[in-house]
């Protein structure tokens, strides 16, 4: 009868030549609706483009840095005989002279000694001023730390080439000129704004609770900071240091100016190294090269650490 009420569940009206209970048509030949062989063909051959496409672009990029390297392995005469591809075809003319060469100038080894009583002092002297400012900006109530971090964040773009003449005069007025130890106070003095603004908003993510629990347990300032700031802020400040350490260790802009003459650092003694006539790679490439061990050591010494800071507030 047309007027008898249907089952619950029955739909009102069916398309003609359909049933409601019909499961959705799949493609012949792939009945669980898996990509066919094609599909995964042409996936895997524009994986493989892609990897083919980086792993080229890597080499190109490393070619200019695997030429130094190589060349840093050869004689003078080999040197000027033909590019450094000739390895190639007659590896026996690598030669390790190139380097106990340089490492017999007392000069060379004495300018790297300087550039590590320039570059640790320097870093270290940033990472833990910078934290401290960093944790006074982040929690700590004081009048005007707002328009105080502001003029710290604007210090930010004041280019180190202004500073020279003026940082110059001071230096020599009270006798820091053409000392490691002004060298350290230019590379501080200019590592600070970037350090406190870096640490302060990483402090500032630091869960308020955290830090007010420590203080129901009795902490009081240096040891909340030593305690619980210090080991979560770690990660930032490893980043900061390797940060540092590099901008220091390869600088030689600063060096030049206030570094002694006498005692230089690793940069400004390659420098003074350069011949008015000729090539000399044979003294450049292994000179670069060596100051280049160093920071690499530092950097993959410090790998995860440097990961996990720069990784810091991109997943909550």
């Amino acid at each position: 009868m047309n007027g008898s009420p249907k089952p619950a569940g029955t739909p009102a009206w069916t398309p003609a030549g359909t049933t409601a209970d019909k499961p959705a048509e799949r493609p012949a030949g792939n009945p669980a609706g898996k990509p066919s062989w094609a599909q995964r063909a042409a996936g895997g051959l524009g994986g493989g483009v892609l990897r083919l496409f980086l792993a080229g672009a890597a080499l190109f990029w490393l070619l200019p840095t695997l030429g130094l390297l190589v060349s840093s392995f050869l004689s003078p005469a080999d040197l000027n005989g033909g590019g450094w591809w000739q390895v190639f075809t007659a590896p026996a003319r690598l030669t390790s002279e190139n380097y106990e060469r340089l490492l017999a100038d007392e000069a060379i080894t004495g300018s790297l000694l300087n550039t590590v009583a320039i570059a640790v002092p320097a870093t270290l002297l940033v990472l833990v001023l910078g934290s401290f400012a960093g944790y006074a900006f982040a929690w700590l109530e004081f009048p005007g730390r707002d328009a105080l971090f502001l003029v710290v964040v604007g210090l930010l773009v004041v280019p180190v080439q202004v500073a020279l003449i003026p940082v110059s005069e001071l230096f020599g007025a009270v006798g820091l000129f053409e000392t490691t130890a002004g060298v350290v106070l230019f590379h501080t003095a200019f590592g600070l704004p970037f350090a406190v603004f870096l640490l302060r908003n990483f402090f500032a993510e630091i869960p308020r609770e955290l830090l007010e629990a420590a203080r129901l347990d009795g902490a009081g300032e240096l040891r909340l900071f030593a305690r619980v700031v210090l080991p979560l802020g770690g990660p930032a400040i490893a980043s900061l240091g390797i940060f540092q350490f590099l901008w220091v260790w390869n600088d030689m802009l600063v060096a030049l100016v206030f570094a002694d003459a006498a005692n230089p650092p690793i940069t400004v003694a390659l420098q003074q190294q350069v011949r008015q006539f000729g090539n000399n790679v044979d003294v450049l490439a292994p000179g670069a090269f060596l100051s280049m061990v160093v920071p690499l050591v530092v950097f993959f010494a410090f790998q995860r650490q440097f990961v996990s800071g720069v990784m810091a507030g991109a997943i909550k």
